[in-house]
């Protein structure tokens, strides 16, 4: 029996030679872009924006007023940066070059002043954690306390908090997280998370709301509210509850951290006693002993050799021995010294390995001999993972060599096993920082995305298949594997994913032709498709989702001349002419999908490969590439067109262009018209009120085209000027544009004359809203007297 296919309609669209190009290739034509920024390629996003401030510094024309080149060499420079910063333009530019971008990018720079002051506030503070829309949510839902400062480059206030918040970061330094988010570079972050006003200071919590600081920026206020965060306990121990308290912890596998405090010795104060707390929670209580109240208690200890003490859990209170004794005050210090001392990870040995990871869920080290600096951090792992029922151990890959190397594990690292044996795992491959491998293990845990090697390979493709081709040092790459696992959760059951490193399986590799990263690839059956989109997880399921029911016609010269040429009357057609081989038409191609499935019930959408069908594209006058046409509703002349020659190429840039070629449904509404079709009509009536000047409104006017051609024969679409009708609209009660609102009559009079406000600017959404209020009209009509 043939099996059934995921994807009923899919087919091998290209070859993957055609698709991918050699990062060195594809930049040959121009600069490298990595090297004018002297970076190198698998650089951070940090490392990029700190290389091209310095050469902002020396290059920029304000600092070379004789040198006549100056603003042609730093509009490279800034071109260079504004490409490479961004994620999804990186891609494209490592894949395909130049070619692959839209050549607007990088013609606009500040002054000499904005990068020397502006620029980056706390790029170079190490207290600081500059975090960035990649990494913010895994940041603030790691189970740490963080402190964000939301700022904007230009913000005087932002500048004049800038020392302070420098100082409030060391002095709270391994205590909570402080952490800075340029709202400039950052836009869209900060608009989701609320911020209207620079700076904001947020304080996070995991699974709660954040609290907004209002209080004095003063490095001593900013401390004291920072530690009503930490909710930690600090026990006062005394005779009757000492051993009884100490012994419960042990039992729990926790150690203590116990303060001796006399008129004659040293004692770690209340405040650094509860940093201590915090910075320890899950491994290490801590408390102190009043020895001068209770002197018995303090001599049963033997506290000879200082006033503060680490007995680290199984330790005995009998034999001390494995007491350590601190003799510091500052918090940084003890901590160090009680992190170190505790009890290493479990030790995993090949011999037992498969056993434990048959039944439970595993965050493994991997290290080669004593391990790296981090290893001592990693001891907190598993105070962050316990409600999550992962546990956390360590393989060392020098003992057990023959276990690493089936793996395919050959430098540090760490992974988490699934729970479903030895081979269900999947690597962390970003920051060596505990908040990032929390959470880390946390997405991994509940995804369903595999480590891939020669022998798990999907080479039968029995089933649909996403693999993702990538190298850890490429930062689109990392950045694109969390969103993996986001689509992985959503697709569960119904495809597989797997990821495939290319620096280990280079001959796997290399039969696929993989020579970009990341190349994400669908396999399903004999069918190929390679993802070409955004790096978000919505961007991945879209394209599933069109695989499974395409939504722009692949035609060829016979299909274009009977479905476009012959096009009925009143049918369009939006058409993309492009090359495989073409950076910008492959750049165009998911925004080309997504404008088409905008468009659906609208304007049928397809495309033409003229590297397939070179002479047809040549007698249709197509002479580069890509070319997008719109045709029109029929006429005596078949093939008339419109052209496209807007800047951008966005699926709702393109979507608004061709929508406004329809013929409208919508009217234009007079006050006159107002009062006596809408107020004093008998129809039901969806209104517009906008104003020409407001954005917004230009955007959202093809939308309400598409919701007029939805509700047309049930519901009257209008349009109201509140530039040129300000009266009816004030006496309508507009107080913002757009705003749409729904009109009902019932029976002899209109339900409600101020209408309903409709607070959505999507089409399906409106449409849904008004069939459900005029449903709940008809159920709700007093039935007819017969007499």
């Amino acid at each position: 029996m043939m099996e059934r296919s995921l994807f009923p309609t899919a087919r091998l669209l290209l070859p993957l030679l055609l698709l991918v190009v050699l990062p060195s290739d594809a930049g040959a034509e121009g600069v490298d872009y990595y090297e004018l920024l002297g970076v190198s390629r698998e650089a951070t996003t940090r490392e990029i924006r700190r290389a091209f401030k310095q050469l902002a510094l020396t290059m920029h024309p304000d600092k070379n007023p004789g040198d006549s080149e100056a603003h042609d060499k730093f509009l490279q420079v800034n071109r260079a940066y504004e490409v490479l910063k961004d994620e999804d333009l990186r891609k494209k530019y490592d894949k395909y070059g130049e070619k692959g971008l839209d050549e607007q990018q990088g013609g606009r720079y500040e002054s000499w002043n904005y990068y020397r002051y502006d620029f980056g506030i706390y790029d170079d503070d190490l207290e600081i954690i500059t975090l960035d829309s990649g990494d913010f949510e895994a940041a603030v839902n790691s189970g740490e306390i963080w402190f964000i400062n939301f700022y904007f480059p230009r913000c005087s206030h932002c500048h004049q908090l800038a020392p302070t918040w420098r100082e409030f970061a060391k002095e709270m330094d391994g205590v909570i997280r402080i952490g800075a988010v340029n709202c400039g570079d950052n836009n869209h972050l900060c608009r989701r998370k609320g911020i209207k006003s620079y700076p904001s200071l947020l304080i996070y919590r995991a699974g709660e709301t954040p609290e907004k600081y209002n209080g004095d920026r003063d490095k001593d206020d900013l401390v004291r509210f920072s530690m009503q965060f930490i909710t930690t306990s600090v026990t006062q121990l005394w005779q009757g509850s000492a051993f009884t308290e100490i012994e419960s912890a042990f039992a729990s596998g926790l150690g203590w951290l116990i303060s001796f405090c006399s008129d004659t010795g040293d004692c770690l104060e209340p405040r650094t006693r509860q940093k201590l707390a915090g910075m320890l929670d899950g491994l290490v209580k801590v408390g102190w002993i009043d020895c001068t109240a209770e002197q018995p208690l303090c001599d049963s200890f033997q506290v000879t050799s200082g006033s503060t003490a680490l007995f680290p859990p199984g330790s005995s209170l009998d034999k001390h021995g494995s007491v350590l004794w601190i003799n510091t005050l500052d918090s940084k210090e003890v901590y160090s010294q009680v992190i170190k001392h505790l009890p290493d990870l479990e030790l995993l040995s090949a011999d037992g390995f498969q056993a434990k990871l048959a039944h439970h869920r595993w965050l493994i080290s991997f290290t080669f001999g004593e391990g790296n600096a981090a290893s001592n951090e990693y001891k907190k792992l598993q105070a962050f993972l316990r409600n999550d029922h992962i546990q956390v151990g360590r393989v060392d890959c020098l003992a057990d060599v023959e276990l690493c190397h089936s793996l395919y594990i050959h430098k540090p690292c760490v992974a988490v096993f699934k729970g479903l044996g030895i081979h269900d795992f999947e690597i962390h491959y970003g920051k060596d920082v505990l908040y990032n491998i929390v959470g880390f293990a946390k997405d991994s845990i509940r995804a369903h995305v595999t480590a891939l090697r020669p022998e798990n390979f999907p080479s039968d493709r029995k089933e649909p298949w996403l693999v993702d081709f990538f190298a850890p040092w490429c930062p689109p790459c990392r950045a694109l594997l969390p969103e993996l696992r986001k689509a992985s959760i959503q697709l569960a059951g119904q495809m597989k994913f797997g990821t495939l490193d290319c620096t280990v399986h280079q001959s796997l590799c290399s039969t696929y032709k993989i020579q970009a990263y990341p190349t994400t690839v669908i396999f399903n059956g004999s069918s190929v498709h390679e993802y070409e989109g955004h790096h978000s997880a919505d961007g991945i399921l879209e394209f599933i989702q069109d695989l499974v029911n395409p939504s722009v016609v692949v035609l060829d010269p016979s299909s274009f001349t009977e479905r476009v040429t012959g096009r009925s009357v009143g049918q369009f057609w939006a058409v993309d002419f492009y090359a495989p081989w073409c950076g910008p038409c492959q750049a165009l191609k998911p925004e080309w999908r997504r404008m088409a499935r905008l468009l659906s019930g609208q304007i049928l959408v397809g495309s033409v490969d003229c590297q397939s069908f070179h002479s047809f594209c040549q007698q249709q006058g197509v002479r580069a590439y890509p070319e997008i046409r719109l045709y029109q509703k029929k006429s005596p002349k078949q093939d008339r067109y419109m052209t496209y020659n807007g800047w951008n190429r966005d699926a709702h840039s393109l979507r608004a262009w061709a929508l406004s070629a329809l013929p409208r449904v919508s009217v234009d509404l007079t006050p006159d018209t107002f009062r006596s079709q809408v107020l004093s009509g008998k129809d039901h009536w969806v209104l517009d009120f906008y104003a020409p000047w407001c954005g917004p409104c230009q955007h959202f006017a093809p939308e309400f085209e598409v919701l007029a051609r939805m509700l047309k024969g049930d519901v009257r679409t209008g349009k109201v000027d509140c530039q040129a009708h300000y009266h009816t609209c004030q006496s309508a009660g507009i107080t913002s544009y757009p705003t749409v609102r729904l009109y009902t009559y019932r029976g002899s009079k209109m339900f409600d004359h101020s209408g309903e406000i409709i607070n959505s600017r999507d089409a399906s959404v409106i449409a849904n809203t008004v069939r459900q209020r005029l449903q709940h009209l008809s159920l709700h009509k007093k039935p007819k007297d017969e007499l």
